[in-house]
């Protein structure tokens, strides 16, 4: 399963990217959750934890590590996407549904949509249909709420739900529910495909 993290800019893409890799480690058996980080945003998959120890150094780093979205990087990660061939991946990707994105995302297989407005879904399902990608949840993310909406299956094959304050640095997101019943969620489908 490689599976794209897609939504809009600002949405808390990265910050549920560590939310579902922490969980997902959690679960006795589960398949380790390699990431790609797939936008030169400077937001590596370290960053999560470096802000919540030190959050100045991490803007730092992140300023350091930034750089451009040029054919060279788009290459290189689609073919790093193209070429994984463990269980379970998490591809994190810019928030503009655009060519750039579509070529690295081109071998992905599945696919979490994460908005703050989910009025902008409805260009990432276009995204994702053009790419055949099979949406596996869509998610609210809900920066000012103080709980998760619960995690529901629809009669269209998609989890439905809302994730709380998506925040830099909170390393408390893999306990939220709708994560943690998204990483099961997840762990149960890589299962099924690795057999």
């Amino acid at each position: 399963m490689k599976v794209v993290l897609c939504g809009p800019p600002h949405s808390g893409k990265s910050c549920l990217r560590f939310g579902l890799k922490e969980a997902i480690k959690s679960i006795p058996g589960a398949p380790y959750p390699y990431v790609i980080t797939a936008c030169p945003d400077g937001e590596g998959s370290w960053y999560q934890e470096a802000a919540s120890h030190n959050p100045e150094l991490a803007i730092a780093l992140k300023a350091a590590y930034k750089s451009k979205f040029t054919e060279d990087y788009t290459h290189r990660i689609s073919e790093s996407v193209k070429n994984c061939s463990v269980p379970l991946t998490l591809i994190d990707i810019g928030g503009i549904p655009d060519a750039k994105n579509e070529q690295i995302c081109a071998s992905a297989t599945h696919a979490i949509l994460l908005a703050g407005d989910l009025d902008r879904l409805a260009e990432w399902r276009a995204f994702c249909h053009k790419l055949g990608l099979q949406i596996v949840a869509e998610l609210h993310s809900d920066y000012a709420g103080m709980a998760d909406g619960s995690l529901v299956l629809g009669n269209d094959g998609i989890y439905r739900g809302s994730v709380h304050h998506l925040e830099r640095g909170d390393l408390s997101v893999q306990q939220r529910p709708t994560v943690s019943q998204l990483a099961n969620v997840l762990v149960r489908m890589a299962t099924v495909e690795e057999n």
